[in-house]
């Protein structure tokens, strides 16, 4: 079981793309999503969401797209996670509203939530970024 969200994993790769690719022009949802095979209408939540949440800024107009709004060691796997939290779900059903999902489940789960958000907290995007350098 991934303690991360399918939608965390790719607004991770999203910020990792952006910093990446963006050093000379914004990157266009429409490039994110392709390089990341999929549909531009599930990464666009997303990518809105690291928007709102100061990670990314958007640029509009004919050469716009994405780039990214702090610098790269200012950025944390932990600071993407809370971001992508807030993006959409399209297609996936919300958690049930239960007593038990909401008096048990949550609260057992968030001391654990807490020790990953700190370990999450020491990883920059800066440090993914040199990791994914070596790829090439």
């Amino acid at each position: 079981m991934p303690l991360v969200s399918r939608k965390g994993v790719l607004a991770i790769a999203a910020v990792i793309d952006v910093a990446i690719n963006a050093s000379a022009r914004p990157v266009s949802a429409k490039a994110l999503a392709a390089r990341h095979r999929l549909p531009p209408r599930h990464l666009e939540p997303v990518l809105q969401a690291l928007v709102r949440d100061g990670i990314l800024k958007g640029i509009r107009g004919p050469h716009g797209g994405y780039a990214l709004a702090r610098e790269r060691n200012r950025i944390t796997a932990d600071d993407i996670l809370r971001a992508a939290a807030t993006a959409e779900d399209v297609g996936e059903p919300p958690l049930p509203g239960s007593a038990l999902v909401h008096h048990v489940v949550r609260p057992a789960l968030a001391e654990t939530e807490r020790t990953v958000s700190v370990a999450l907290g020491r990883i920059s995007i800066d440090d993914m970024v040199k990791r994914a350098e070596t790829l090439k």
